[in-house]
């Protein structure tokens, strides 16, 4: 099918998926697929995520045959499937549908086989995982867990709202780790009241623990979340950029002194122990996303085949969509409550807009390609990107004004 926009590889094509000789060639699916599980233990004070408190009024069993139902929904006679190569089921916290979160990717891996090798990835939170949800999600081929951590300091666990302890998540790392998956630890910095000294601990313990990789992620705080009233109120003093700035250099030094290595603006990891399906979204390839509040991206072929867009509209390279915030979208009339074409320069800008969040940055054919080369060097000639060795690179101080690089590359127009 070509090349993906921004020159990152073939899309599909995988061996063992061939076409008889009296069908029509049909389109590839993307060869990566994100599950939305909107089910938390309770909704934390900070977060805008679309989710909802999992106290029963919502059946697991029925929420994971509706997400099944839309994914069967993709499969039209025009398109084939492909092997996963990454697989990644977020939140919410998929963890708390317990053993049907098995029977979940149990199915979701029928319906869509996993090529060899694949990642497959589940989102937790300390409080709804057990050994024996560990030992039956390897057994379904997790291969993965990202794991809520947020932070290691009982006090500002609290403040975020959030139902473990230190210890709780600590336990919990090494049981994941115990039971031969890789382990992903999410912190917040820039919390109020939290001492950069407690930060450092955080970090060291959390290394301490043996996790490959990390997400370093400043506290954001969002409009209708309870934190955000507590701040309007008085109640809670409002994030410190100083501190949170301190807290951002901290974990880059301390990470990467502990051999976790920054390949994005926050994420660290252990060489190869890389986050492949968020690499995906960082670098152009297309992806199925379903289940409530979803977000997903198709090609331009990929679109048309599925009536996404009109067989004649060929100048859209890109479509992006996102399904309603709702626990049963595919019920709703209009279940996507989203959706964004792009023409070939806008999606080529998009890339190179995304690539400048990862540290090996964009290549010089890609800059040109997206006609980026004029804010790529305004961006050096301010500091914020470096250019060598063919590529264009965000600097330490880029990191800190990412949005700046980002709006100067997606306004270019060469």
């Amino acid at each position: 099918m070509g090349q993906a926009i921004g020159g990152q590889g073939p899309i599909g094509g995988a061996p063992g998926f061939t076409v008889p000789w009296n069908e029509p060639p049909r389109v590839p699916l993307p060869k990566h697929l994100y599950v939305h599980v909107p089910l938390c233990r309770s909704k934390c004070s900070y977060c805008d995520f679309f989710s909802r408190a999992d106290d029963g009024a919502v059946s697991h069993t029925e929420l994971v045959e509706a997400t099944l139902e839309m994914l069967r929904g993709w499969l039209e006679p025009t398109v084939r499937r492909v092997p996963l190569e990454t697989l990644y089921i977020g939140g919410g916290t998929p963890t708390v549908l317990g053993d049907d979160l098995v029977t979940l990717v149990r199915e979701l891996t029928t319906i869509m086989p996993l090529a060899e090798g694949a990642e497959v990835t589940v989102e937790a939170n300390p409080e709804s995982v057990s050994p024996e949800l560990l030992a039956s999600l390897v057994a379904a081929g997790v291969t993965r867990l990202s794991i809520g951590v947020q932070s290691l300091d009982d006090e500002t666990l609290r403040l975020l709202g959030r139902c473990h302890d230190a210890a709780t998540a600590l336990d919990v790392v090494r049981a994941a780790l115990g039971a031969g998956l890789e382990v992903g630890a999410d912190l917040i910095c820039g919390v109020p009241g939290l001492s950069h000294d407690d930060w450092l601990r955080t970090l060291d313990a959390i290394v301490d623990a043996g996790v490959q990789h990390v997400s370093v992620y400043p506290l954001s705080i969002e409009a209708g979340t309870p934190m955000a009233e507590a701040i309007a109120e008085g109640r809670l003093a409002p994030p410190d950029e100083d501190a949170t700035v301190a807290a951002m250099d901290a974990a880059a030094e301390v990470l990467t002194a502990r051999g976790l290595d920054r390949y994005e603006v926050a994420n660290y990891a252990v060489p190869g122990h890389e986050s492949r399906h968020n690499t995906a979204y960082w670098t152009g390839w297309p992806y199925l996303g379903i289940g409530g509040g979803a977000h997903g991206m198709l090609d331009g072929e990929q679109a048309r085949a599925l009536g996404l867009v009109p067989p004649d509209e060929t100048g859209i390279v890109r479509v992006r969509y996102g399904y309603a915030a709702d626990m049963f979208p595919m019920r709703l009339e209009k279940s996507l409550s989203a959706f964004e074409t792009m023409t070939a320069p806008e999606a080529l800008r998009e890339d190179a807009m995304l690539g400048m969040r990862m540290t090996r940055g964009v290549a010089d054919e890609l800059a040109e390609l997206a006609g980026a080369r004029g804010a790529m060097e305004s961006l050096v000639a301010d500091g914020l990107v470096v250019h060598e060795g063919g590529r264009w690179r965000p600097t330490e101080r880029g990191w800190l004004f990412g949005n700046e690089i980002f709006a100067r590359i997606w306004g270019a127009v060469e």
